[in-house]
């Protein structure tokens, strides 16, 4: 049975000598999502703002939510959840998908030249795709609410990094369990949806229990809940201590689950 290379920064070799095909692979899932509708792609771009109009009309005159700090603008509350969904929707969709990524690919586990590590790549960009139409639905309201966007916006992609670097892992983890184990979709559809609640997405931090906060910290969707905010809304820099050890425990967790999928791959042509 052929062995692998679990070496992680062999799937980096992977994706820049197949950087051609995951492009390709990319681009079709993200159109095939679409395929046949009328307004085609653009519906990436109407889905956000719709759900954002509707938060925002939820929210900020039925519920009249407000956060713990002073913001008198109309919609901020709205504004403060949807950057938390965000971040809470690529993980959602990326670790979804990934329960039936490899089975719905049967096709290319036969194929013995083809590299079946860059699917949950593949997986991650269309996600990573829908964030970034959402994200810039998100400061096109940033506008409308706050007529301005944060100076520091630009550190987004230093919140996103090591996010991206621990949501890949999982998804490798995930993909290479669901072949195996079929129940997978069905338990992490319940997983993801009580992760949800249980990170500052709909509430601040400092509404928590102390007692209960570290349970809240252990939650991946944490640190990039509240930094994304910091740093789009409240215009503060990132907590730089919570930051590294984030990015330290995400390349720690994504070489685990690397080397996961590599050792369980060899056996996926004969499960299938």
């Amino acid at each position: 049975m052929k062995d692998f290379n679990s070496n992680p920064f062999s799937l980096l070799k992977s994706v820049m000598g197949h950087s051609e095909l995951l492009i390709a692979l990319i681009k079709r899932q993200v159109i095939g999502r679409y395929k046949g509708s009328v307004f085609g792609l653009f519906w990436s771009f109407v889905n956000p703002v719709f759900m954002l109009a509707i938060y925002t009309f939820v929210f900020s005159y039925i519920f009249k939510g407000k956060w713990d700090v002073a913001m008198d603008q109309q919609g901020a509350f709205a504004m403060i959840l949807f950057a938390g969904l965000l971040i809470f929707n690529f993980f959602s969709e990326c670790l979804t998908a990934s329960s039936t990524l490899i089975l719905s690919n049967a096709n290319y586990v036969k194929k013995v030249v083809f590299p079946l590590e860059i699917l949950p790549c593949v997986n991650l960009g269309n996600a990573f795709f829908h964030f970034c139409v959402s994200l810039f639905a998100w400061l096109i309201g940033a506008l409308l609410v706050f007529h301005s966007i944060s100076v520091y916006a630009f550190l987004i992609p230093v919140i996103l990094f090591p996010f991206i670097v621990l949501v890949l892992g999982l998804s490798m983890l995930v993909s290479a369990l669901g072949v195996y184990f079929r129940d997978i979709s069905q338990l992490i559809g319940l997983l993801v949806t009580a992760m949800m609640f249980v990170a500052p997405i709909f509430y601040p931090m400092s509404s928590v229990p102390e007692d209960y906060q570290i349970v809240i910290l252990l939650n991946p969707l944490t640190m990039p809940v509240i930094e994304i905010r910091n740093i789009l809304i409240f215009g503060r820099l990132p907590d730089w201590q919570l930051v590294s050890i984030y990015f330290v425990v995400s390349i720690v967790v994504f070489s685990i689950c690397f080397v996961f999928f590599q050792k369980m791959r060899r056996g996926f042509s004969d499960v299938m």
